[in-house]
């Protein structure tokens, strides 16, 4: 039961005719696969989103840095900002997403690898949440936003002046007398890159084991060799 399973799961051999032949063909979504996996990988040391903040009080500006487990750069001028105004401090936000950035990540990687022996349909368990990845993390981000512009404590001096907010997730925002600006990082950009190079990975993989696939549901069923060759 197990081993049948386990052969689902992995898929069709391909035939050792059809290696010689059509190596291309096979070799297309192995490559674009290892590749997501390393470029997934290296977005781990690099900067996923930025944030500038600029006021009159602040003409040379704030800015902070978000990588997959940290916060750097003005962190501790706007914690004392966030003190006045009631907003929680970044030490309580996203606090699961920071612990198990990296070890996910590294495990979609891990699952990118994994999918270069898979031959089936199942390919998509594997590779799938590559692609995903770079929505989860905006949704994420935007929800962390909007958690922080609407937990002010309203006992904080400035809660009543500010308001309730939500940070655009990129471009120009304002923040009370703050004008804000928002980038995506290298990092982020790798993911999508990743997750580009995963759906592209994706639709190769349909090309070159899609008839294998079919071949072999046609033998599972008893059909004889001559209509599967047909």
């Amino acid at each position: 039961m197990i081993n049948q399973l386990v052969d689902r799961i992995l898929g069709p051999r391909i035939p050792q005719v059809e290696v010689a032949d059509q190596r291309g063909l096979y070799q297309r979504p192995r490559t674009l696969f290892t590749a997501a996996a390393l470029v997934l990988a290296v977005s781990i040391m690099l900067p996923y989103w930025e944030l500038r903040l600029k006021a009159p009080q602040f003409p040379k500006g704030l800015r902070v840095t978000a990588w997959v487990n940290r916060l750097e750069g003005d962190v501790q001028e706007l914690e004392g900002l966030n003190h006045y105004i009631g907003i929680p401090s970044f030490e309580d936000g996203a606090v699961l997403e920071r612990s198990v950035a990296i070890a996910g990540i590294l495990g979609l990687a891990g699952l990118l690898l994994a999918g270069l022996y898979i031959h089936s349909r199942w390919v998509m368990v594997f590779v799938g949440p590559a692609v995903l990845f770079p929505v989860f993390f905006l949704a994420d981000l935007q929800f962390w936003l909007w958690n922080y512009g609407h937990s002010l404590d309203p006992r904080a001096p400035l809660s009543g002046a500010v308001g309730e907010f939500t940070p655009p997730i990129f471009g120009p925002g304002k923040i009370a007398q703050f004008d804000t600006f928002a980038w995506p990082g290298f990092g982020f950009m790798l993911a999508i890159l990743a997750a580009v190079l995963t759906a592209r990975g994706l639709i190769a993989h349909r090309r070159a084991y899609r008839p294998l696939i079919a071949a072999a549901s046609l033998d599972e069923a008893g059909q004889p060799d001559s209509e599967v060759s047909a």
